[in-house]
């Protein structure tokens, strides 16, 4: 399953989709988002097991690939809150947002 994750902060993925659902077990993580200090640089990224889940579809058939996950040491306890941790994502060259630019000025308006 190949994860996109559109917004981190502080490590923890907030907004993401799944962009391939094949192999649910083997989750892999990409990070199309603008990344600041503090976001992605103290450890592994994390994303809710119950985000998860949704994207698997249900909570029967995401349980095996929990299970697995959990005994690889792959779901941690982040505020509460059970995650899957990913030591390792990809990263998508995205830059920063561009400035605006004023729209001209329209020489009719008077």
């Amino acid at each position: 399953m190949r994860i996109r994750a559109l917004s981190v902060f502080e490590g923890v993925v907030y907004h993401c989709w799944a962009i391939d659902r094949s192999a649910p077990c083997r989750p892999i993580l990409e990070v199309e988002a603008v990344l600041r200090r503090g976001d992605a640089d103290e450890g592994p990224l994390l994303l809710s097991v119950a985000d998860y889940v949704t994207m698997v579809g249900d909570m029967a058939a995401a349980r095996p690939c929990l299970e697995q996950l959990a005994a690889r040491g792959r779901v941690v306890e982040h505020q509460g809150v059970a995650h899957l941790e990913f030591p390792f994502w990809t990263p998508l060259d995205v830059g920063p947002p561009e400035p605006m630019t004023p729209e001209p000025e329209d020489p009719r308006a008077g």
